[in-house]
């Protein structure tokens, strides 16, 4: 098989995630390279190296070739930013001549043997994992979830696959292009970042397959039809399909009450939870201001709102008048 190249997107904010991604991929893929795409610079005084990481390289975002950088960091917060590097970076790897890509957010853990997507990568472009393969039948959950997927996206961008084959680079092509200009958090306008995009993807291009095994990407928005049990081997299921890798979002904020609601009474994913916090503090990153982000503030330490990224963003004027936002102050970006 071609060797896999793996890649996630992060700032330093999330680099105990990056780490607990690392581990349990080397764990049960260790012949897959991970590369990260780094959104951000380091505080004075903090030390990152990548050696030091068990990365295959680590990729900023000032090397990514990415027009007028500097408007887009301002124009997005770091949610925004960290998707909207994923085509570009997608797209390099694939020209690199990697023949075979796979994106994992990095509050992933893998829990279990990825061959099958290696497999799939031989017969499709890409691959993609929805966010429900099964009908909800409580009020609640369709609310949740299905209409969730229908504000937020049919598939979680989480994870993607793609081929170097001729197909996978149009796709990535197309999705570099649409991220670079359009990705942004505005589901009233259509748009969820990377998300919504992918809703196009297998009316556009012919070789998208969509991975409906139940082990793949289990997460709070698919816990109500993919129970979790545990074997007394210590296999791991979701929905009696073997865990692949499970979607840690949002963890310690409204994920982990998601996953309370639909844990159906069973203990196993509070089992996963608790381990999960305990790899993410044994990987904790000693010396790192808390939500730290160095395109958070203006110059003079403000922070900048969503609401001063927006008027820029949509101010043609401003973006005139101040080449770099960063350096204009609280004064010309009013709330």
């Amino acid at each position: 098989m071609s060797e896999v190249h793996c890649f996630t997107s992060a700032s330093f904010a999330y680099l105990d995630r990056v780490r607990v991604l690392a581990e349990t991929l080397r764990r049960h893929q260790p012949g897959w390279r991970l590369w990260l795409c780094l959104v951000d610079q380091e505080p004075h005084g903090f030390t990152f190296d990548p050696k030091q990481e068990g990365l295959a390289g680590v990729v900023r975002v000032s090397e990514l070739g990415l027009p007028d950088l500097r408007r887009q960091l301002f124009t997005h917060d770091v949610v925004e930013m960290c998707t909207a590097v994923k085509g570009a970076m997608l797209e390099r790897l694939l020209q690199e001549g990697r023949e075979k890509v796979v994106y994992l957010d990095p509050d992933i853990a893998v829990l279990g043997s990825l061959a099958g997507v290696e497999r799939l990568l031989d017969e499709h472009d890409v691959l993609l994992t929805p966010h429900q393969v099964e009908p909800d039948d409580e009020p609640g959950a369709i609310r949740d979830n299905e209409m969730g997927s229908l504000k937020y996206g049919i598939y979680n961008l989480g994870f993607l696959a793609v081929s170097g084959r001729p197909g996978g680079r149009r796709f990535a092509r197309w999705w570099r292009q649409r991220l670079q200009d359009h990705c942004y958090d505005d589901v009233p306008n259509g748009i969820f970042t990377d998300q919504r995009w992918c809703d196009l993807a297998p009316a556009l291009f012919a070789g998208v397959h969509v991975l409906r095994d139940p082990g793949y990407n289990v997460a709070s928005w698919n816990l109500s039809r993919r129970p979790i049990s545990i074997g007394v081997d210590g296999t791991i299921r979701a929905a009696g399909s073997e865990l692949r890798f499970f979607h840690f979002t949002k963890v310690g904020w409204v994920g982990e009450v998601m996953l309370e609601r639909y844990a159906s009474g069973g203990i196993e994913v509070f089992e996963l939870l608790e381990w999960y916090r305990r790899r993410l503090a044994a990987h904790r990153v000693p010396g790192l201001p808390e939500t730290w982000w160095a395109f958070a503030n203006f110059a003079d330490g403000t922070p900048i709102s969503r609401a001063q990224r927006r008027l820029y963003r949509d101010r043609p004027d401003l973006q005139h008048s101040f080449p770099d936002p960063f350096a204009a102050g609280t004064d010309a970006f009013p709330t």
